[in-house]
Formats: C-alpha cells, structure tokens, sequence
C-alpha cells in the first residue's frame, strides 16, 4: 500500500517519551506500554509507556508552579506568545498533517485542508481575544460605592480530549485555557498523542513559558480519572462520550470544580419538500462520511419529507457508493479507515442488528483485498428503519447515515429533536420562513441552513441536553476559562465611619 506518512518517523521523534511535563519529554512510569497503531494497515508506530497517577501529579505540580508567573503576564504578552505560536504551527503545517493522518488513518488532503489550516486560524484567533478579555463597566450602583467587575484566570485546567480530532481537540482546549492566563494539563486519547505532543513542544519553541502546557498520555482509568479529580486541578474539560461524560462530571463534583463538557450527538438532516434535492444529497453524503463518520456533529439521521424521499434515498445512495476509500495518503482517497478495528466491528454491529428491520441500500460491510488488513468500513445508507430503533437513537460514530420519511413540518421537527442529543443539526428548505422554524425550534447548539459541517473559529461549538453544556471556540469558550469577581469601593471616608457605626456602634 502507498504510505508516504511513514516519512514521520514516530519511534524516533518521541523516543524521549509520551509525556511532556515541564517544557520537555519524559517516559511514563506506569510500568505499561500502549502501542500507536496506524489504522489503515494495523502496523505499530510508536510504543510508549503510559503515565501513571505519579507523573499526573508531577504534571499538575509544573502546571501549578507555572500560573503565578504566567497568570501575571499582561493580555498583550500572552497575545504575543500565540502570535508566535501560530507562526510556528505554519512552518512545521505538513509535519502536523502527517502525523494526525499516521495515528488517525485521515486521508491526508483533509489533514491538509481542514485539521491543521482550523488549529492555525484557531490559534490566531485566540491570539486576537487574548487582548479582548473585559469585565463590565464601572459604576455606582449602591449609593457612594463604585463596583466593577473583573474576570481574572481560574488556575490549573485539566482537560481530556478524544481521538477523532486529536490535534483540533487539544487546540480547542489548550488555547482559550492559555490565552485567558490559565495553566494546563492535556490527557489526550491514548490511541492519538502524537499531535498533542507536537502541539506543547512547538508551544514552548515559540517561547511560551514551561509548565504552561503539559501533556500526559495514560488510561482514562487511571490517569484521566485521577487528572479530574486532582485537588490541585480548579477545572476540568472533557470531550468524548456521553457515558463517560457522567462519569467526569460524578468525580468533578468530589472538588467542587468548574466543569466543561462537550458529549455525544446524533445530529438530524431536515429536508423539507422544497429543497435544492440536489444540494441536499450532496451535503448529506458529505456531512454523513467527514472523517469516516467519526464525528459527534456528522448528519446521521435524514429526515426526508415524503414527496422527496425516494428520490432522495436512490440519489444519496448512488453518490455515497461512487466515495473512493482507500489509503489516506494517496491523492485520490475521499475516505479512510475508522480508528481502530473494534471500532469497526462497533459499527459493524449496529449495521448488521439493523438488517432485521430496516434496508441497508448501500455499504454495509468491510472492503476486501488490499484494504482488509485496514479498519475500513464502506459508506452505508440505511432506509426505512423506525424512529425508536436503536440505529436511530444511538450514537453509532462511523460512515453510516439513516434516512426516514416524514410528512408534515410539525412531524420533521419533532422527530429531529426526538433524541437525548442537541450537537448540531441542518434544515434545508428554499424558504425563509421555514428554514427559520427549524433554526428557533430545533433543540440544538447549532444549527446550520443549507449545509451541513462548517465550523468557525469565531463562533461557539457546544451542545444541549446529553451533548453536554459549554462551549469551544468563539469569545464564549474564552469566558469560560476565567471567573467572575465583584470589586467595590467605598469612595468616603465618611461613608465608611457610619457604616462601622451602624454595625458595631460608637466603639473605637
């Protein structure tokens, strides 16, 4: 198989370890090894040892060690530092889109073109926001005082991230944490650290401080739940599913720590009778199959009003089988392997269960040949199953999209929010007045018109419901990193003597 992204050398460029703690590489000390494995041929990239609750600690201690000294810097410093940072992101771009379509079988155009361009510009943005952090004006709200209101940094942060977008995850947790004057500590998914740790190490060659960011790579188990319930962590951010979710949130709650979660999503495709039937298709194939499916925004319910819904489901099925899987680092692939064999055969299941009471138009099993050895899986359309079954309600994160019928306005929406889910959906309709229902009235953190996946570094990304609470990106994610404190002055010394009067009497 064609594989040019053995050109990163992982064994090598991390022979220091899978640890970076205090502004440089360490071994873990978990006495356990985890293997890399690139998806697309099953082969070992990197071995690593795996951190243990001693080197979370050692992390958070560097982290801790770090704040007073970084918290003190001034918006303008900290936006400095992110402006160089974004330049050296720009310079090592290939080196980053490489190892993300290495450890997570990406074909390599959309590492190129979407994974590390987004980090980038995700990076300068919160390099821009840095400098725009404010509190509320001053005022006199209680006779001759003045309040104000500071947001100042909240300490040590630590956060969880998954391995569908590794490096886009790690970006979209550390920046707003740094930018806002915060320190942090990273566990990213211990299938995917190799961008994570490329991502510290090009922070610190851009001068940020060490111990700002660190990076420990363990077991949720063990390492994820011990960073979570840390003492010494003032916040935890999670990204992955909702089960686990709960789990975070049950240790979060032992310290009293401000939370953030961004959970599952079984994001709804409307498609109302009036709809370019053409563009629909097209955004359903492409919002349904972005990275493999493997994305808790990805189109996986298609809602369908009926006059539409045959020619709908013939047409999504015929562009779904001409999609080109394949190697993720030759020219042509449109798409790659899942993350993981397991993963596969998850998927795999789902599918297979469903054949006993919906239609698999297309798909629906492993490509052979040359691609056996990989976890591929074919794009899969399912049709005509119920809206309780379980291919429908649960979250199945690879390239399968579920088409259903519907009849009325009031019946489509309703069945859009009818899961525990509220990520992201799509309404697609030529008119205003509808698209517009859909947008006020589906139950969702965002909710797109006539296309399906575009993100933007200005605007928030987070969920209702079981899709968690908080928000990445956007100015909204950056206030989250910060807490709220009232200051007031008492401008008369008069004021303060009548004051001490009224509550001790005329007592020295």
């Amino acid at each position: 198989m064609h594989n040019p992204g053995h050109r990163f050398q992982a064994q090598d460029r991390f022979a220091g370890g899978a640890q970076y703690i205090g502004g440089r590489l360490t071994q873990g000390t978990s006495g356990r090894t985890h293997a890399v494995v690139n998806p697309a041929t099953g082969e070992e990239v990197y071995t690593y040892e795996l951190a243990s609750t001693a080197d979370v600690d050692a992390a958070v201690a560097a982290a801790r060690a770090a704040f007073p000294g970084w918290a003190a810097t001034t918006p303008g410093e900290r936006s400095d530092a992110l402006h160089r940072f974004a330049a050296v992101l720009a310079e090592r771009a290939e080196e980053f889109a490489r190892a993300e379509s290495l450890q997570c079988g990406k074909p390599l155009k959309l590492t190129r073109e979407f994974d590390v361009p987004g980090t980038i510009d995700n990076t300068a943005f919160f390099a821009g926001a840095a400098r725009h952090l404010q509190g509320q004006s001053a005022g006199e709200y209680s006779g001759d005082h003045t309040s104000y209101v500071r947001r100042e940094p909240i300490g040590v942060v630590g956060s969880i991230a998954p391995w569908n977008y590794p490096l886009q995850m790690a970006a979209w947790k550390i920046l707003p944490a740094i930018a806002a004057g915060n320190t942090i500590v990273l566990k990213p998914a211990e299938l995917t650290p190799l961008t994570s740790l490329l991502f510290a190490e090009a922070a610190t060659h851009a001068g940020i401080p060490d111990g700002v960011i660190n990076i420990v790579t363990g077991l949720g188990k063990e390492a994820g739940e011990h960073l979570v319930g840390h003492p010494d962590v003032a916040m935890t951010s999670f990204t992955g599913s909702t089960a686990v979710g709960k789990r975070v949130a049950e240790i979060a709650t032992s310290t009293v720590k401000r939370l953030h979660l961004e959970l599952g999503g079984k994001a709804p495709f409307l498609v109302f009778d009036d709809a370019d039937l053409e563009a629909a298709v097209h955004g359903a194939v492409a919002g349904s199959l972005i990275n493999t499916g493997q994305d808790c925004t990805a189109a996986t319910r298609a809602y369908v009003q009926r006059p539409l819904y045959d020619a709908f489901v013939e047409r999504t099925g015929a562009l779904m089988a001409s999609v080109r899987v394949g190697d993720p680092f030759a020219p042509g692939t449109d798409l790659g392997p899942l993350i993981s064999h397991a993963q596969r055969d998850r998927v795999a299941g789902f599918v297979d269960r469903a054949r006993g009471y919906a239609r698999v138009v297309t798909g629906g099993e492993a490509p052979q040949g040359e691609l056996k050895s990989g976890a591929y899986y074919a794009p899969t359309l399912v049709a005509d199953a119920a809206q309780d079954s379980e291919i429908v309600q649960a979250e199945i994160f690879g390239p399968v999209l579920v088409v259903l019928p519907f009849d009325t306005d009031d019946e489509g929406i309703a069945l859009a929010n009818d899961t525990p889910y509220g990520l992201a959906a799509s309404a697609w309709s030529r008119d205003v007045y509808r698209a517009n229902r859909a947008t006020r009235e589906i139950k969702a953190g965002c909710v797109w018109v006539n296309d399906h996946i575009p993100i933007i570094s200005e605007m928030p990304h987070g969920g209702y419901k079981a899709s968690g609470f908080g928000k990445d990106m956007s100015a909204y994610s950056f206030e989250e990193y910060t807490q709220v404190k009232h200051v007031m002055f008492d401008n008369t010394a008069v004021a303060r003597k009548d004051w001490h009067r009224t509550v001790f009497g005329d007592r020295p």
